[in-house]
């Protein structure tokens, strides 16, 4: 399902898998316990809103690629009761945490009545970013021919990253050489942006346009989180004097965890001409492979440096397009210092090793000659991974609103989440 070649040739599907539908519901700070507001509800109505946009038969549809996990820090708590009016209002599987604090590809067909027709169910680990690149594998290769792929998060009370493995008395595996010294999820991201402005003389100050740039992009994104609920702009000066959580991460350099769940409807270029959206089109995906040999396994500077240049070269070699090809891209932003080495692993417009910073100065924006995260991202719109990915479909499709770039939107490039071990895409307004 995954193309980790570093010279993987052109992809074999390329132009055959269109996305054609898009579906978003609620963004919430936090799960308030009731069973409307829950993960699974807000999935359903996710994947409903996506068939909609399609115009798609749900009879029609044969697969479904969803990530089961809805969390990475806001566990269900050992201990904690379950709320089984709320677990009584679904169709139930054997786990009563199915569509609370988790979601199966079961859970959804059942309480799905109208999907009579779903023959292939599997799993994206871990991400949106790996649900798309293997639902567009899966229908290239036959597998199925029309699948909703979905993603959603859930966020308990509570502090986040406080429940699961670090909640345990002692701790086991890689995570011995680190945790005990108690480093936040952005560490890694930190030491490696710290030896990136040693390497090529760079401050942290130099984000702030970045960071302004894609707040405002994702107040322009209505189903966001801070465009629904905190509609407010980050003033460079509030950006660049925040505290520090892990040094040279300060506060908004680590994205807010919410709920919300999104669904895309793909299918296959031939069905696609016919549906309701303009298709588009899948021209190629690529993921990287490369083991870390850092402490704890914290990937260097430089091993990120060449996971980001393998994506970039995977990208475009199996899309049969040149870097200056790209008319925008959405790369990962969850911690925001490594969106700067995905945009200098991408080589386009002249932005290399060492340059994103000042390239940030210029114009970044969506009116500008090279839109850099017109989504907003997670640092625009809260922790899903998905929003760079709606972004890129709907830019192209020309549906993008008030976040519409000012040049045409021919070639887009989504993914992530880390620099290292991520799955990426390339989407295209032509099959060709």
């Amino acid at each position: 399902m995954f193309r980790t070649a570093v010279h993987p040739g052109l992809w074999e599907h390329k132009g055959k898998v269109a996305a054609v539908g898009v579906g978003h519901q609620g963004t919430a700070r936090r799960w308030d316990g009731t069973a409307e507001n829950s993960v699974g509800a807000w999935s359903i109505a996710a994947c409903r809103k996506a068939i909609a946009d399609a115009g798609v038969n749900p009879a029609d549809i044969d697969g479904l690629v969803l990530d089961t996990t809805t969390t990475t820090g806001a566990h269900w708590p050992a201990g904690r009761e379950i709320p089984m009016d709320v677990v009584a209002k679904f169709n139930q599987t054997d786990d009563p945490l199915d569509g609370i604090a988790k979601l199966s590809g079961e859970w959804i067909v059942k309480n799905m009545p109208e999907l009579t027709n779903v023959k292939y169910i599997m799993t994206g680990p871990g991400c949106m970013s790996a649900c798309i690149v293997v639902a567009a594998q899966a229908i290239g290769d036959g597998l199925c021919h029309t699948s909703l792929v979905l993603k959603s998060w859930h966020n308990l009370d509570g502090r986040y990253y406080q429940g699961g493995a670090n909640a345990e008395p002692t701790i086991s595996g890689p995570a011995k050489w680190t945790n005990p010294w108690a480093g936040p999820a952005s560490l890694g991201t930190a030491t490696q942006f710290q030896r990136y402005m040693y390497k090529y003389g760079k401050s942290h100050d130099l984000m702030a346009p970045f960071m302004q740039n894609s707040r405002h992009n994702g107040l322009l994104f209505p189903e966001g989180y801070w465009a629904q609920h905190r509609p407010e702009e980050l003033p460079a000066e509030d950006y660049i004097n925040a505290r520090w959580v892990a040094k040279p991460a300060n506060l908004f350099d680590n994205d807010i965890p919410i709920m919300a769940s999104a669904a895309y409807l793909f299918t296959t270029a031939e069905r696609a001409r016919d549906l309701k959206q303009k298709p588009v089109y899948i021209l190629n995906h690529a993921s990287d492979n490369l083991k870390a040999r850092g402490f704890g396994g914290f990937p260097t500077l430089e091993e990120c440096e060449t996971a980001c240049e393998n994506v970039g070269t995977r990208l475009f070699e199996g899309a049969g397009l040149k870097p200056d090809d790209l008319s925008f891209e959405n790369m990962y932003d969850g911690f925001s210092l490594f969106h700067v080495f995905h945009l200098e692993g991408l080589r386009s417009h002249g932005i290399g090793k060492g340059d994103a910073l000042d390239a940030f100065k210029g114009d970044i924006s969506i009116n500008g000659p090279f839109p850099i995260s017109p989504s907003g991202g997670n640092v625009g719109s809260g922790r899903t991974r998905f929003w760079k990915h709606t972004d890129c479909i709907q830019q192209i499709q020309g549906r993008a609103g008030a976040r519409q770039m000012k040049l045409p939107a021919n070639v887009g490039v989504s993914g992530g989440p880390m620099p290292t071990g991520g799955n990426f895409t390339v989407w295209g307004s032509s099959p060709d």
